[in-house]
């Protein structure tokens, strides 16, 4: 079994530290990966400090792996030593459901199985996520990744790219609608970024005047400070989509007014309390619809990593050494980065001889 190094945190007040365990022996169809850089999503902060409830210690957090494959099963057949390939949220789900049978997996009805934090069906253990060195990944759950790229800015697009990628592509944004990006963090920036190569015209809808430069920057052709009143009552009935990325309960009535006739709002944050209720009147008196999404299958996370490539869109980041993650997350938890945290997992050989 292939040995592995990397951070982990005990407990839920407890810091993540130096970890050392054990992967899965190679299987026939899996592939073994050397993990180069991971991003750092908000849930793995929840789930480190069990904040949604459900977490098993030690855990090992970290969604948004690329790496380079260091071996293959005996019956891989999509993938080869030396590839460039990442891995997001999911590395197995039952694959017979309807969901997983039409491609969307990340609604397995039996759930699927995450990078980290979930029960792992070849051995009965518990998944280790990429704050490591090294993953073992079945074939079907490990995605291309073009190697011209910057490699450590298309870590994030394992989740933060697929989560804004999916609703975008499902509700077919493209030339000439009017598309809205609310708030301006590691999922927002993405949403900017992946709309305006969709052709859309797109509006950054923020708190802040701080973020008016950056929003136009990353490619908003407007930005709205959702506290401006009058800014917000001329934009009524303007947007095709809204793309709602805020992570903590508000009104989300004073958006839906921003919506066409026809128009939908999807959330992708998670709040830790619940919305207030949105008014049935809002919605009904457009034929507006609010609907939330998650992630994104196989198949579409493949063709997102695609898109990005043919368009050169990366994540801004800021790359840390493993050893800064526990100051990493109380950055985060402020808002300070820009807008992503990324880590080089070449640190973890220091972490290593210092253990």
């Amino acid at each position: 079994m292939p040995n592995s190094v990397g951070y982990a945190a005990q407990g839920a007040d407890k810091p993540l530290e130096y970890f050392s365990f054990q992967r899965r022996a190679l299987g026939p169809r899996d592939v073994h990966i050397d993990i180069l850089y991971c991003g750092v999503c908000h849930s793995d902060l929840h789930l480190a400090r069990d904040e949604w409830g459900g977490t098993v210690y030690p855990i090992v957090p970290g969604h948004e792996i690329v790496g380079t494959i260091r071996a293959v099963g005996s019956e891989v057949n999509q993938y080869q030593v030396g590839d460039t390939v990442g891995v997001g949220c999911m590395v197995d789900s039952c694959r017979q459901c309807e969901n997983c049978g039409d491609g969307y997996e990340q609604y397995c009805d039996q759930g699927f199985v995450a990078t980290y934090n979930s029960e792992e069906k070849q051995t009965g253990g518990v998944t280790y996520g990429g704050y490591s060195n090294n993953i073992v990944v079945d074939q079907d759950f490990v995605l291309r990744v073009d190697p011209k790229l910057d490699l450590a800015g298309v870590a994030p697009l394992l989740c933060a790219g697929i989560t804004t990628y999916s609703p975008l592509r499902h509700w077919k944004v493209g030339k000439g609608h009017k598309v809205a990006v609310v708030g301006l963090g590691g999922l927002g920036h993405m949403g900017v970024k992946i709309a305006k190569a969709m052709g859309a015209e797109v509006t950054m809808i923020t708190t802040s005047e701080s973020k008016v430069n950056d929003a136009k920057r990353l490619g908003a052709d407007a930005v709205i400070i959702s506290r401006d009143k009058d800014a917000m009552k001329a934009a009524r009935n303007s947007f095709d989509f809204i793309l709602n990325t805020v992570a903590v309960p508000h009104d989300l009535d004073a958006y839906s007014n921003l919506l066409r006739r026809d128009g939908n709002m999807t959330l992708v944050g998670i709040p830790a309390e619940p919305h207030p209720s949105p008014s049935v009147g809002v919605l009904i008196g457009k034929r507006r619809s609010i609907s939330g999404s998650l992630i994104g299958g196989i198949a579409e996370t493949q063709e997102m990593l695609d898109f990005c490539a043919q368009h050169n869109i990366t994540a801004d980041i800021e790359l840390i050494d493993m050893q800064e993650i526990n100051e990493a997350y109380e950055r985060m938890l402020k808002s300070d980065v820009k807008y992503r945290f990324v880590i080089d997992m070449q640190s973890l050989a220091q972490a290593a001889s210092q253990s």
